[in-house]
């Protein structure tokens, strides 16, 4: 359902004249009022708005939207039409109107059914943004025009410095006029005005830029921007409004890419001293880099379906610089450098619908385990000493490479490993907790010595050269809950790996394959498993067996609320037991992974060793089959 609010922000397009100017000014007071009690808190607001206070109009998505691209033939005021790309400067005679469901918006979005008809998009938007459902009290056209006058009078614009957030940020003026770009920076300084709690917020200017292309004047794009600032759906979300915020979505980009895009990660990561700060760059490559009618194309279905659609943007862009680079099309020489130069450039490469085809193309989780993670990337960066208040950090690779030292694998090799890691924990250095040369070949002096660290990073060194080893999720002191019996625990993201002699990764299987996996429906009658469950013999607290042939991925929350809150935050139904399989320990051993086979198995003596083929990684033996360990470390995360 969506929900819109017909208060403030609902007042009609024509009603300027027609409202006394103490209404207006007590509507100011009022938005004032919200803001003082704690109501424009943008980081904090997550809930929908108290339909109590005002009342709301409930529109289902069976209902239609009439999109009249006749009502908007004045937008384009600001838009110099000699830059613009082949874009019809006039409605034309087919299309005028538009009713459609909000899902088969959605399609018509993607199609890019509006994109050579600037009227007809104008329409559009507006009734797309209209109905995003945002806080009670968001200022409007009104407000916007009570301050302008208020703030610039017939000053110069030239007098009011820029806002803060934008903290050196890039401008993008696409192809406005030379009014078009006084009215930006007009828009953004009463943004700031009206929303003190802007504290950071690079993609605002791209954002004002364009939708200003397609508004009647000032007032209306402000309040268009000021309505997805302002929008409280749960679990979606527009424009990030801290540096908090925007590095959650960069290190959230970074885990996506480094699932979704692996070639392209490990290109990266063995090229750039420091893979984060080349990932902090994707939105920049959307609002700033993109041509502008690809980045015209991109906001069509960014605004009907929020921020996933940028990741997917940004991952499908990615993939093709891959696939240029390895064709041949592309050197590599600075990846930062390059992927801009790339991005600018995208018309050689592929069409805006191919860009778009390729970008759904991508099996993204659900929205809500996608915001999940964003959430667990924004507690870590907190951890890290980052706040919402705060301008600018610079953060540098995790793995000091002057400094590092391991017996097992090269500095270079750990940055390629630590690269890997989810976002969140990769944040922190990489602390030794255990090594056979130092601490001996004891299983039980291995526990003792990794107990109370979560994840871990496994690696093993074999008596032929060869090594490999797996990231673990949850602390080894997971496998007392099974009261010594053999038992599985973990989460989605625990992974195995090989180094030598190639460097590869497996993950879940159903990282790569979504579609085979189930969400369990909820249920207050459901029963938990029983201690004698063949799989998970104690299963922690949440966790749950729905039947003798499905088993749910185990999930629990510790006192840290970092451990998994993607992939595994939710219930999986699964296709076998043997699917979550992620690791095990006893006093005989140490399994990782299992049906099938064991990705890896070490003995009690840490001497002996097994890899074979596991349904739960899908991986090949990660080394020769039955090895001996002539090297053993685990390694955690300082501070994590």
């Amino acid at each position: 359902m969506l929900q819109v609010g017909m208060g403030l922000p609902g007042s009609p397009r024509g009603a300027a004249e027609d409202i006394p100017l103490d209404q207006l000014g007590k509507r100011n007071r009022s938005y004032s009022a919200l803001k003082s009690s704690g109501g424009g808190d943008m980081e904090a607001t997550q809930g929908p708005a108290d339909s109590s206070q005002v009342p709301v109009l409930i529109i289902s998505e069976a209902e239609s939207w009439d999109i009249d691209a006749s009502s908007c033939v004045g937008c384009g005021q600001f838009v110099d039409w000699d830059k613009m790309p082949e874009l019809d400067q006039q409605p034309s005679a087919q299309s005028q109107s538009l009713t459609q469901t909000s899902k088969e918006l959605k399609k018509l979005a993607r199609e890019g059914h509006w994109a050579t008809n600037h009227a007809l998009r104008a329409r559009t938007y507006q009734q797309i943004i209209q109905h995003i459902p945002c806080r009670l009290v968001t200022p409007d056209a009104l407000v916007y025009r009570d301050v302008a006058s208020r703030l610039f009078g017939k000053q110069s614009v030239s007098s009011h410095p820029l806002p803060e957030f934008l903290g050196g940020c890039r401008m993008p003026t696409y192809c406005l006029t030379m009014q078009g770009e006084t009215a930006v920076k007009k828009i953004l300084i009463c943004l700031s005005n009206l929303f003190p709690d802007i504290t950071y917020s690079p993609i605002l200017p791209a954002v004002v830029a364009l939708l200003l292309h397609y508004s009647e004047d000032e007032a209306q794009c402000f309040e268009n921007v000021s309505r997805l600032i302002a929008c409280n759906d749960s679990h979606i979300s527009y424009i990030d409004q801290s540096f908090l915020a925007h590095q959650a979505s960069c290190m959230t980009f970074g885990d996506l890419a480094n699932k979704h895009c692996p070639a392209a990660h490990r290109l990266i990561a063995s090229i750039s001293e420091n893979v984060f700060e080349v990932y902090s760059e994707w939105l920049g490559w959307i609002f700033g880099d993109l041509p502008f009618d690809y980045t015209i194309r991109v906001l069509d279905v960014y605004l009907l379906e929020g921020q996933k659609v940028l990741y997917r943007i940004a991952l499908a862009l990615l993939r093709q610089y891959r696939l240029s680079v390895i064709s041949g099309e592309l050197e590599v020489a600075n990846v930062k450098g390059d992927l801009k130069a790339f991005v600018q450039n995208i018309r050689e490469h592929m069409t805006v619908d191919k860009l778009l085809e390729r970008a759904f193309g991508i099996r993204l989780f659900s929205r809500k385990e996608i915001w999940l993670l964003q959430m667990a990337n924004r507690k870590a960066l907190a951890e890290k000493g980052v706040t919402v208040v705060q301008r600018r950090q610079l953060f540098h690779l995790a793995v000091d490479m002057l400094n590092f030292s391991s017996a097992i694998v090269t500095a270079q090799e750990m940055r390629i490993m630590w690269s890997w890691i989810p976002e969140r924990f990769s944040l922190f250095p990489p602390v030794l907790l255990f090594s056979t040369s130092e601490n001996g070949y004891s299983l039980q002096r291995f526990y003792s010595c990794c107990e109370g660290y979560e994840p871990t990073v496994l690696l093993i060194k074999t008596t032929q050269g060869e090594v490999c080893g797996a990231f673990l999720s949850s602390d080894w002191n997971e496998r007392k809950r099974s009261g010594g019996a053999s038992s599985f625990f973990g989460t989605g993201e625990c992974f195995v790996f090989s180094v030598r002699p190639e460097m590869e990764r497996y993950e879940w299987v159903f990282i790569k394959k979504p579609e085979l996996t189930k969400a369990v429906p909820h249920s207050p009658h459901q029963r938990l498993p029983s201690s004698a469950s063949p799989v998970l013999s104690t299963s922690p607290p949440g966790g749950h067996v729905a039947c003798s042939n499905h088993l749910t991925v185990p999930v629990w929350q510790r006192a840290k609320g970092r451990l998994s809150p993607y992939l595994a935050i939710r219930h999986f139904l699964l296709p076998s037991k043997t699917a979550s399989m992620f690791m095990s320990g006893t006093q005989e051993g140490i399994i990782i992974g299992g049906g099938g086979g064991q990705a890896l198995y070490i003995d009690a003596d840490l001497y002996y060793g097994r890899t074979e083929h596991c349904e739960t990684f899908d991986n090949p033996p990660l080394c020769q089959e039955n090895f001996q360990v002539q090297l053993l470390e685990a390694w955690g995360f300082q501070n994590a």
